[in-house]
This record gives C-alpha cells, structure tokens and sequence, in this order.
C-alpha cells in the first residue's frame, strides 16, 4: 500500500520548488505569483529503498483573488484527513507569521507526524533564523533550500524515519489475490458499477479494512471470480470541511490506484473524454498498473453504430498514446449491460501482467524481429543484440535484451521491440518495461 506525504504552507514559501527537487522533477509551474499552481501535484520519491508518494496541496485550493485564510485551512484539514506524514514549509526569510502559527496550531492538535521544513536557506546568513520557529511548537526545524537543494538529504533520511511502518501482515493476506481499482472522475458511474457488482447481495461480500484508514478491500467472490474491490469509500466526507471535489476525487484516486493492480478507468459516455480522464490514466501508468477503459452510460447515447464504438475507441487511444494496448468496453451500470464483461477482461489483464514467456520461445522470435529490422547503427557501430529474457518476480512484465552497446538503443526501437512483443504474447492491459544490459 503507497504510504503518502502532503506538503502544506502558506502561499510562496516554496512549496512547488520542494516537490520539484524531492521528485527530481520540473513539473510544477514555478512562479511568483501566489495560487499558480495549478499542476497535478503528485509525484513518486524512492529514497534508500523506501518508496512514497507526494502530493503539494497548493494548486488544489481554488480561490481566484487571495488565498485566504480559510482556503489553507482547507488544504490543511484535507492533507491531515488523508496523509501519513505532513511537510508544512516555512520561509526563513520572512520568520514567523500569524498564518504560520494558525497552520502550526492545527497542526499540533492533528496527531499526524509533522515534518518542519523552514525553506530559502540559501546561504550560511539565513541560518540564524531558523531556530525562531522552535516557537511553533513542532519539533525541530529543517533548514532546506528548495532551489539549490541544500539540506534535502537529511529531510528526506527524516522523511523516511517518519513515515507509519509498512504492515507485513496485510500485505501477504492481499498478496494472493488480485485487486481491482473502479477509478475516474465525478459522476462517471463509479458507485453505481460497484453497485451493480456488490448489488443487493452484499452478504457474499466481506469487508476488510485496509490499515491506510481509506481504502476497504472488499472481497467478492461468486459467478466464479474472487478478487479484491479496492473502495475508497473509507474515506469520510467530513462535513466541517468544504471539500474541493477535484482535489478530493484525485486524492481519492491516488490511493485506489496505489493499493491496485488492475484500474477500471470509467469514462462517461455522454461527455466524452475529458481533461480529467487523462491525468487519473497518466496516474495509472506512473504506478505501472494494469488498465481497462470502461465507457459507462452507453444506454444513453442514441448512435450505437459499429461506426461509432469504432470513432469512440480511436479517440480514447489517440488521447492516451503512445500506450494504446488496452480493452476498451461499452457498458451500462444503471442496466448491467456488459458488466460481467468488465470484470472478466481486468481478470485477463492481471494474467497478462503475471504472463511468463518460456525463455526459448521468446528468443526464438524475438532476436528473428530483430534480425529483420535491427537497431540503426551509431557512428558506424553496429548494435548486436544476442539474448533476450523475461525477469520473474516482478510487478509488471520485464524483459531484459543483452547487447553490445545499450545506451545506443533509443526510444524509437524499444517501441519496436514492445510491440513486437505484444503482437506475439497477450500483454494488453499492462505496462511493459524493457531494459538494456551489457553482454
């Protein structure tokens, strides 16, 4: 189960730039102006081993002329309802403010582990302030600097140190069968598919609660299928908090997707694909998850024609390439049309994502693919790949190819070889990773 960190703090005191530098990544627009951040803030850190997921609360809080003081709150209460460990950044800069100690106050009264960040140390000069935010009340101060990294070592050893301890026991119970994630945005139809599966008869149904207080496995075994349901339903709406619903629902999507191994995506048919669509499918792919496109609703659109299942799945493919190997089916919660199909075909696709190749076979046709069409050549060298092998054990489908030269095989020919692959063993539905090793 992915463990999660949220970043909290008043407007510019860099938390955009520390999510950048903690996920190495320059996804967030960085800006002067107070509330750019719009991005979906949510990244992967894997620190000494430890993997975690971060989420900046910033750019989730929608108010266009000031971010007041009740739109932190509201950032605050939501990272508190749904995070392990909490990042609340200060500026060194500008010392202590009143919001500073009204965020700390609520901090305090949270129970969560609360990591104190005190930001734009960014020179020796700066460190004297730092120990003015003893005063807070939450431990120690970290002196960081975002921009140049200083100091990030030691808050993500800090991190780590923090975060609950993984619970061995759950994990095994969950191990062996597989999980299933109903994801997409709201009012798609989620609830009302798990509905139709659950129905009425929810006796042959038994609830396990996850140790991550939000996500209720809930078993279901009959018509011969067992798996898991992952429901975030455990997630209370609370009612003192005003939720922001898109903040909410990708929170919330976050972690089905996390405690997964198959999403069903659902897509409204009578809207389309949406702007939303595509950032929960980018989520599914960042945690190399097994995908099925449900198109939902389709009672109640009028034009039914093979033409028109055939225009929908391309644009659903087009919006979502270069990964375009995935099931797409047309069905109806409300009418239970085809939801049986549903859950059959992600129970495909968790055998796809645990399919072994028999080495022999796998190098039989694959190095005859890549005598056919080998690598281009690279400053007059020639790559020669010799083997190939499929990795056991792993998340997802691995294959390894030993060559000659592998920082030369680019992008271009591993999608060559991926869908070679593809084309000869049923992989649709999960990711694939290929790696280069030296022979």
């Amino acid at each position: 189960m992915g463990q999660l960190v949220a970043i909290v703090g008043r407007p510019n005191v860099g938390k955009s730039t520390l999510f950048n530098r903690l996920t190495q990544s320059r996804r967030a627009i960085v800006d002067e102006t107070a509330g750019t951040t719009r991005d979906r803030q949510y990244g992967k850190v894997d620190w000494n081993g430890r993997e975690f997921s971060i989420i900046d609360t910033g750019g989730w809080v929608v108010n266009s002329e000031d971010i007041f003081e009740g739109e932190i709150n509201k950032q605050v209460h939501l990272a508190i309802e749904q995070a392990d460990e909490i990042l609340f950044v200060v500026d060194a800069m500008n010392g202590v403010t009143d919001l500073d100690d009204h965020v700390a106050e609520i901090l305090r009264r949270s129970k969560k582990p609360v990591i104190l960040v005190a930001n734009k140390v960014d020179s020796n000069d700066w460190m004297y302030n730092v120990a003015e935010f003893y005063s807070l009340g939450l431990g120690e101060p970290y002196p960081v600097s975002a921009v140049s990294g200083f100091g990030t070592g030691d808050l993500l050893d800090e991190i780590v140190k923090k975060l609950p301890p993984l619970d061995e026991d759950e994990s095994a119970h969950l191990e062996s069968l597989p999980k299933f994630a109903i994801v997409g945005r709201p009012n798609a139809g989620k609830s009302s598919l798990i509905n139709a599966f659950i129905g009425e008869d929810r006796h042959i149904v038994t609830d396990i609660a996850g140790t991550t207080r939000d996500s209720i496995y809930t078993r279901y075994n009959k018509f011969g299928f067992d798996f898991y349901l992952v429901d975030t339903a455990g997630i209370r709406k609370k009612n003192k908090v005003n939720e922001d619903i898109e903040y909410y629902s990708v929170i919330r999507s976050v972690r089905a997707i996390e405690a997964s191994d198959v999403c069903i995506l659902m897509i409204d048919a009578t809207r389309g694909i949406e702007a939303q669509d595509g950032n929960i499918f980018s989520l599914i792919q960042k945690n190399k998850k097994g995908l099925v496109v449900c198109v939902n609703k389709w009672d109640l659109v009028e034009d039914k024609s093979q033409e028109a299942i055939k225009h929908f799945e391309e644009a659903i493919r087009r919006k979502f390439a270069p990964f375009d190997d995935f099931p797409i089916i047309f069905a109806s919660a409300l009418t239970k049309q085809r939801i049986h199909k549903v859950l059959e075909t992600a129970m495909q696709v968790y055998e796809n994502r645990n399919r072994q190749v028999p080495t022999a076979k796998l190098n039989d046709v694959m190095l005859e693919a890549i005598g056919a069409y080998p690598p281009p050549a690279n400053k007059g060298k020639f790559i020669k790949i010799k083997y190939v092998t499929q990795l056991k054990e792993q998340r997802i489908p691995t294959f390894v190819f030993f060559c000659n030269l592998p920082q030369w095989v680019k992008e271009p020919y591993r999608r060559y070889l991926e869908n070679k692959i593809r084309e000869n063993w049923d992989f649709c539905g999960t990711p694939i990773s290929i790696f280069m090793r030296e022979k």
